[in-house]
């Protein structure tokens, strides 16, 4: 299983970095970014805004009972090619482009962690989003929660490149 994840740490800023292409047209991936009823469709939890600005706050609630919601902020809107917003301590950042004549959409995700130590974790769970982003945009429904198996894979893969490790790995994925 491939990881399209790429590490890198700037000055105390640990960061990585996911580009992949989707068989979707930018609007198609944008929709699926930008609504929140389409968001927690591949999103690790439900989202919530009042509106799509900068500044604007949101609410994310995971399923599971154990997890506290966690609050965010919009930072950044440029339909349909940039989106940015806090998830937490990290920082999210969407970036779209046409691909293939208009196609296809090619998606720079950019996760800035507020430690370095989420690195795998976080790699190995934002793979597993990833993928079910494609086929959201392409208009599915993909299985919640989303399967641990994947994670698992990416997780070791994630790993064996050297990202870095020691967060607590949540229940469901170990």
């Amino acid at each position: 299983m491939p990881t399209t994840g790429r590490y890198s740490d700037d000055d105390g800023h640990p960061r990585i970095r996911f580009e992949r292409t989707y068989p979707h047209p930018v609007d198609a991936v944008w929709s699926a970014i930008s609504d929140p009823a389409r968001l927690q469709q591949w999103f690790p939890t439900t989202v919530e805004w009042a509106e799509l600005t900068p500044g604007a706050a949101i609410r994310f609630r995971f399923a599971e009972p154990d997890y506290p919601d966690m609050t965010g902020e919009v930072s950044e809107v440029s339909a349909p090619t940039r989106l940015a917003f806090t998830w937490g301590d990290d920082q999210l950042l969407f970036e779209l482009a046409p691909a293939e004549s208009g196609a296809a959409c090619r998606l720079a995700f950019t996760v800035l962690l507020d430690a370095a130590e989420k690195a795998a974790r976080d790699g190995a769970g934002w793979e597993s989003c990833l993928d079910a982003l494609g086929r959201v945009a392409g208009g599915e429904r993909p299985q919640r929660p989303l399967p641990t198996d994947d994670w698992r894979d990416h997780y070791e893969a994630y790993q064996r490149l050297g990202f870095p490790v020691g967060a607590e790995v949540p229940e469901t994925h170990a």
